[in-house]
Order: structure tokens, then sequence, then C-alpha cells
């Protein structure tokens, strides 16, 4: 059970690995783009390529979608990334149970972005946990976990990829010792040690120049590819796709340009210089701000936001 590119990984290891798959569920297909066509989730692109039956029920609490997967009958049901609630009826089903591969190293970042905000909160590692679900939300016993650690220039995209391949490795080794019944449950504490990690809205993009330097930075990389960094300049949508944080201050307000050379542009923040390398004007292609600066003047004194 899965939906966007993050449960692909899982899917195809499962495949590869041997296990049968009975059936794969995905969320129902949506109109994307001008023209509204319908499109189909990747997991669903993945399974045809595959020759798996796909179901896409509307919702998974239905009675007639649980009894499919009663006759069905699976020993284990495998979510990643679903985008639904599952309901007891299922969670109960399998002989194995459910078990979910979550973005995080629980208890940390339990949520629906746990990838994006431990950019963004500047964690040094990051992991997978595999974990026996239940009726709360990234509550259930962890079954297994692998650490990932995170560069001093992780983005939320990159970030993103390593996971994606760690969980699917991990899942192929957890499930043998999960039927073997060697697998030692470990129980999660109630309260997690980190703020919940919240769905990522596009308006989470709008840089607050009131914030400090470094967090503005962790920011761009955090949201990067999606829903990515900006803010305004001159009545324009100015994407920030890279950046530095630089010495120096001043006691301009923040979202003042301070100064501008050969690599790039500098904005007094709340708390320090970040230096603009990376940007994308509304309606242009995605350039380094050298170039940018060739072909749009930025004076010391120009305001952000």
């Amino acid at each position: 059970m899965g939906t966007p590119d993050f449960a692909v990984g899982a899917l195809e290891a499962l495949a590869q690995s041997g296990h049968e798959i009975a059936a794969v569920v995905t969320q129902p297909d949506k109109p994307k783009g001008r023209g509204k066509m319908q499109q189909m989730t990747p997991v669903k692109e993945t399974a045809l390529r595959l020759g798996l039956p796909v179901f896409q029920p509307v919702r998974v609490r239905e009675e007639d979608f649980v009894e499919q997967m009663r006759e069905l009958a699976p020993d284990v049901i495998v979510v990643s990334a679903f985008g639904q609630i599952i309901p007891g009826a299922l969670l109960e089903l399998p002989k194995y149970g459910c078990i979910n591969i979550h973005a995080s190293l629980l208890p940390r970042y339990r949520g629906a972005a746990p990838i994006q905000w431990a950019v963004i909160d500047g964690e040094a590692v990051s992991g997978v946990t595999i974990m026996r679900m239940d009726a709360g939300l990234d509550t259930g016993d962890m079954l297994a976990r692998t650490e990932v650690p995170l560069t001093p220039d992780e983005t939320g995209g990159s970030l993103f990829e390593k996971l994606c391949r760690a969980g699917a490795e991990l899942l192929t080794e957890t499930l043998p010792k999960l039927e073997a019944g060697t697998l030692v449950p470990e129980k999660q504490p109630e309260e997690s040690p980190t703020p919940y990690a919240r769905m990522i809205r596009k308006e989470d993009g709008r840089l607050d120049w009131t914030m400090d330097a470094a967090a503005l930075e962790r920011r761009i990389r955090g949201f990067n590819p999606w829903p990515s960094a900006y803010t305004s300049i001159n009545g324009k949508t100015l994407k920030i796709w890279k950046a530095e944080t630089a010495d120096g201050g001043s006691e301009k307000e923040p979202g003042t340009v301070t100064a501008a050379d050969k690599k790039g542009f500098c904005v007094q923040t709340g708390e320090g210089i970040l230096k603009v390398l990376e940007v994308q004007l509304q309606g242009k292609k995605r350039m380094d701000a050298a170039a940018f600066l060739r072909g749009f003047q930025v004076k010391p004194g120009t305001r952000l936001g």
C-alpha cells in the first residue's frame, strides 16, 4: 500500500526479492495539469509495469474493499506513504500485521513530512524505521531501524533519495526475520522528542527574513525541490535554490540587500547575512546568482519580500 515516488523503491525491492505480491493498493488517479488529464500514481505505474493487480479505493475503510482484502488473505501488508488512515479491520487482518516504512528514526519526526523537517531543523542524522502499525499515528512498535547521515549541503530531495533506497533495503532484510519470528519489537515512548512533522504547504516556502540566516539557509535546502523557498523582488516571485551564511551584518531592515558581487548578493536577516547563490525569477529558468545579476540589477538597499 503506497502512493508517491517514495514507495516505488519498496515495491520494486519486494518484486526483486521474490516475495509473492498479491496486490498493490494506491490512491485513485487524479486530474493534473492544464488539460486535467487523469494521472496515475507512481506506485500504480510501477505495479502495472510489473504486471501486478492494482486496487484504488477512495476510502480503504469501506466494507467492500475490506472484504476484497479478506479474500486475498495477505500474510503481511507493507505500507509506505499511502496517504489514508488504515482502519483496524485491515490492521488486524494479516498474519504478521501491517508494517510501515517511516522516513525517520522514530519516535523522532512522527507525521507526514519527516524528511523536509529533518533538513530544516538541522539534524545531523536521519534514517528509516520499520514499525508494526497500530491505531495511533506512527506510534507502533519498532521492528528495525537504519541510520542515514546528512551532509552539510543536504536538500529535501537528496535526503528523499537516500531514505527511499535505505527503506527498500531495510524492508527486504526485515521481512524474513518477521516471518521467522526473530525480531524483537521495541515500544515507542508516548511523547516524541521532536515536534510533529506536519505536511508541507506551498506557502511554507515563503521566506521570513526576520529569521536568522542559518535557519533560512536550512529552509532553502529543506524545501528543495518542493515547494521551493521563495521571496519577491520588484513585484515578482524569486525562488532561491541555494544560499550560504556569510560574516557581517548591518542595521538594515531584514530582507534588505546589503551588497552584490560576481558570485551573488547578500541579504540582511533577523540575525546575520545570507548570501544568495542560485535563483529563479518568475517566468525564467533557474540560474546562478551571478548570471541573474548580469540581466537583473539588484542594488544595495533593494528590499525583498
